[in-house]
């Protein structure tokens, strides 16, 4: 009797770690988002650049539209959608956030010293733990919010023309 138990217990056992890698391997890998759109956001908590104190969605409410920008000084994309970002600050309905991910403060002040600072409010992420609670996972990747924080568009990889013509189109300033 004993002996069928521990046969009942084994045969289980086996059965559920074949599930579990029948389950783990028909997920899907690909890195995907979409599902965020729509929803809101009801918490921001990041730690501002300059003097350390946080900012919060209180921060962003005077603002019609929001475009939350993950980025480093290192990330080679991010300098190709910088002047994207520079033209998007010419817009007065959106107000960009900066949030600069895994970077050295210093580099992070050079690379805007020398490009050009598009961002209203500017908040650093240097363990990248915040970012990941917005569904970012790398950059650069920004987030497109209306005034109730409601993600409206996500943009994985550096912002290109045809997304700075699709975020002008979405704000109403063709």
């Amino acid at each position: 009797m004993q002996r069928q138990i521990i046969k009942f217990f084994v045969f289980i056992s086996i059965i559920f770690i074949l599930g579990i890698f029948f389950i783990g391997l028909n997920k899907s890998s690909i890195y995907d988002t979409r599902n965020e759109v729509g929803k809101y956001i009801s918490k921001i908590n990041l730690k501002n650049f300059k003097n350390n104190g946080i900012i919060t969605e209180d921060d962003l409410k005077n603002s019609s539209y929001i475009l939350i920008n993950f980025w480093a000084s290192w990330c080679s994309p991010c300098r190709k959608e910088h002047p994207f970002l520079l033209k998007l600050n010419q817009i007065k309905n959106i107000k960009l956030v900066g949030v600069n991910f895994k970077d050295k403060k210093d580099n992070a002040d050079q690379f805007l010293n020398n490009l050009g600072n598009p961002y209203h409010i500017l908040a650093i992420d240097d363990l990248g733990k915040q970012s990941v609670n917005f569904g970012v996972y790398g950059i650069p990747e920004s987030i497109l919010l209306d005034k109730d924080l409601k993600i409206l568009k996500k943009f994985i990889g550096p912002i290109s023309k045809k997304d700075y013509e699709e975020i002008k189109e979405i704000l109403g300033n063709l």
